[in-house]
């Protein structure tokens, strides 16, 4: 009999559910799991009121609810929590929520006063509509891994990048520099000059407001006829990279690349990373891209799917055995 034969009895099989937020995604990880996704419906009224009906029972069983809450955000989070509520109170014996892109990231601390930190509501949301567990990919902040009370996998898609660049970029870049964004994101860009083995350098940069507007200031570090390699956890309208583009070409940088998580792109983020000195985009399906976003970027952009790597952590979860040994951890 297999070692965790067990607890797969204890919680039936594993059941994969997909909101509207992320198909081809969900399709791609019930492809690598030989599953099927399990049908519902979701209907929006047309006073926008959400219904989900499962059109199979849930019971006993080991429920992954699969849905980013990228945009429309209000629309794709209700959906989520609606889904969990559906399954649990069809009485799934375990429920999963399956967040490749978190929303409300950025809040997650009073760095004023009078304003909210809604990632821990978020957080509150969801675990309150029944999730047992949940998954997610680089959080924007890692303290958001400690607003949920319920376990969870936090995993990060840097390995898929790096890997890709080792594999099919970094042979014909010359002396290649990461570049961080700005200081907040420098352990993490650490990370990836770690992997890649080559330099880093920094973007000071001050947020002089509360919207999306951000003033870059100076660079740390040497990048003067190096290759550069701009990394950061998303892209939303894509003002911060725009400036760091700016930035490293007036340091001297020869060839620059892009390397980030979530392609968020709201609004002309396409079209403003399409007008860009730049010779290549890394990044993953976290967040659908709409093909009206991906037209400008054609034959510049890579997308890496992330379904391999969140397949094998559905199943290991079932399992019951252990994520980190993937990482050699």
């Amino acid at each position: 009999m297999p070692e965790h034969t067990h607890l797969i009895k204890m919680y039936g099989d594993i059941k994969l559910y997909a909101g509207s937020g992320s198909p081809d995604l969900a399709q791609k990880i019930a492809e690598y799991l030989e599953q099927r996704l399990s049908p519902r419906e979701i209907i929006q009224f047309p006073n926008e009121n959400i219904f989900v009906k499962l059109n199979n029972s849930a019971r006993g069983q080991d429920v992954y609810v699969i849905q980013t809450t990228s945009s429309p955000v209000h629309y794709n989070l209700m959906e989520l929590l609606i889904m969990i509520q559906t399954v649990r109170l069809d009485s799934a014996a375990r429920i999963t929520a399956v967040v490749p892109y978190l929303c409300y990231g950025r809040s997650d601390k009073k760095d004023q006063p009078r304003v909210p930190i809604t990632a821990r509501l978020v957080a509150d949301m969801i675990e309150r509509a029944g999730a047992d567990r949940y998954m997610t990919f680089d959080p924007h902040a890692g303290q958001i891994q400690g607003f949920f009370s319920i376990p969870g996998d936090v995993l990060t898609a840097a390995h898929m990048i790096t890997g890709h660049i080792k594999n099919f970029m970094q042979q014909d870049m010359k002396d290649p520099v990461v570049v961080a964004t700005d200081l907040g994101f420098a352990k993490k860009g650490r990370n990836y000059a770690l992997d890649l083995d080559v330099p880093i350098a920094f973007i000071e940069k001050r947020r002089a407001s509360n919207d999306s507007h951000a003033e870059a200031l100076t660079l740390i570090g040497d990048v003067h006829d190096h290759d550069v390699i701009i990394v950061d956890d998303e892209v939303d309208t894509g003002g911060s990279i725009a400036q760091a583009v700016d930035v490293v070409k007036k340091h001297g940088a020869r060839d620059i690349y892009l390397a980030f998580i979530h392609p968020i792109f709201s609004k002309s983020a396409a079209q403003r990373l399409a007008a860009l000195p730049i010779k290549h985009i890394i990044t993953t399906d976290t967040v659908p891209i709409p093909h009206v976003k991906m037209q400008p970027l054609e034959g510049r952009i890579t997308v890496l799917s992330i379904a391999p790597l969140l397949g094998e952590v559905i199943r290991r979860a079932h399992e019951g055995r252990s994520v980190g040994e993937m990482f050699n951890e």
